[in-house]
């Protein structure tokens, strides 16, 4: 009488062969969510410049009163510029919406704060990214 069923050897071939598949595909998949934080907190930060430089224009060269803080945006969000405030999801965190006064993009990688305000200028940059709109490492 013949059996049919998997020898243990067999079992075991095809346990390795998905392991190396898994080992394969697993890495892509937090590539892709990396790259779509990253995505997402570039689409914030052009929303972001762009709702300055209208305000700029609509209130006589002036930036909004932005202090720094968790989402204090000032007349950005007071005036419907923004329901909410944008949030750094690269950043992540409780930071992600926190804003500091600075003159200069970040020059190493932070979860202190997810914005960097120049109130004499209305620069704007993304935490942890650089002049150039680039996460750091």
């Amino acid at each position: 009488m013949k059996r049919r069923g998997f020898t243990l050897v067999e079992i075991l071939i095809v346990v390795v062969i998905l392991g190396i598949l898994a080992s394969i595909v697993v890495p892509q998949f937090s590539r892709a969510t990396n790259d779509a934080k990253q995505q997402a907190t570039v689409s914030q930060l052009v929303k972001l410049r762009h709702a300055l430089s209208v305000y700029y224009f609509r209130n006589n060269s002036t930036f909004p009163s932005v202090t720094a803080g968790n989402g204090t945006w000032g007349q950005l969000l007071g005036d419907g510029y923004f329901k909410e405030p944008p949030s750094n999801v690269h950043v992540g965190g409780v930071n992600a919406n926190v804003i500091t006064i600075g003159t200069a993009p970040d020059s190493a990688s932070t979860t202190s704060y997810g914005w960097i305000f120049n109130p004499a200028t209305g620069d704007v940059w993304a935490a942890s990214f650089d002049a150039t709109d680039k996460p750091l490492p």
